[in-house]
C-alpha cells in the first residue's frame, strides 16, 4: 500500500525508531521512506476475513498471524507492512518487526498493485523463511498464491472460478473458499 516518498534518505536506525512514534506507517526500502495509503472497506474486510480464521487456525500453534501494524524485515535494509504475516518465530529480535515469515498476504489498492505484484514478489521470494505469497484483488473474485516448492521453485496457483473454490494456504494448512475469503465484500457493478 506504498504511495508517497519522503525527499531525503534515512538510516535504517532512524527509520525504526520514528516508526514507534510516527502517526503514519512507512515502508522502508534502501533508505528511501514510503507514506502507507489508507485502505478501503472491502480491502478491511478481505484482511479481517482471513486474520480472524488464521487466529482460530492457530490457536495452539507455535505460529501467529499479524495484521497491518508489523513489519517484516525483508533484508537489512527493507521493510514492509504486509497486510497480513504469519510467523512462527520464537523469539523475535524485534516486538516491532518479523525477520522469518512462513506466509505473507497482501490485497491489492490500485495505487500498489504493481509493486506488491513485482516489487514485493521478488522481495518475499528472496527470503528463504517465505513459503508462500497470496495476492488478492478486492475488486473481483481473484486471488494468486505464489508458493516455493521443495526445490526452490516459486509457481503460481490462480483462484478465480467460483464461491465455492477451494483456496489452500498450504504453509499453515489452511484451507479457505473464495467465497470465505470474500465474505461482505461489495463488489462494485460496471455499466457498460
Amino acid at each position: 500500500m506504498g504511495l508517497a516518498k519522503l525527499k531525503t534518505k534515512i538510516s535504517v536506525e532512524d527509520y525504526l525508531e520514528g516508526e514507534k512514534i510516527s502517526p503514519v506507517k512507512y515502508e522502508f526500502v534502501y533508505g528511501e521512506v514510503y507514506a502507507m495509503a489508507g485502505t478501503s472497506d472491502n480491502h478491511n474486510r478481505i484482511v479481517n476475513e482471513i486474520v480472524a480464521r488464521l487466529v482460530f487456525h492457530l490457536r495452539d500453534s507455535r505460529c501467529e498471524p499479524f495484521s497491518g501494524e508489523i513489519k517484516v524485515r525483508v533484508s537489512p535494509n527493507v521493510y514492509y507492512y504486509p497486510d497480513v504475516l504469519v510467523s512462527c518465530e520464537e523469539s523475535p529480535e524485534n516486538p516491532y518487526f518479523r525477520n522469518e515469515p512462513i506466509l505473507i498476504v497482501e490485497v491489492l489498492s490500485p495505487s500498489t498493485q504493481v509493486i506488491d505484484r513485482r516489487e514485493k514478489l521478488l522481495f518475499y521470494q528472496q527470503m528463504p523463511s517465505v513459503q508462500e505469497y497470496a495476492v488478492i484483488e478486492q475488486e473481483k473474485m481473484h486471488v494468486e498464491i505464489h508458493r516455493r516448492q521443495p526445490d526452490g521453485r516459486w509457481i503460481t496457483y490462480y483462484f478465480n472460478q467460483n464461491a465455492e473454490e477451494e483456496v489452500e494456504f498450504q504453509s499453515v494448512e489452511l484451507i479457505m473458499t473464495l467465497g470465505e475469503i470474500y465474505r461482505r465484500v461489495k463488489f462494485e457493478s460496471k455499466i457498460l
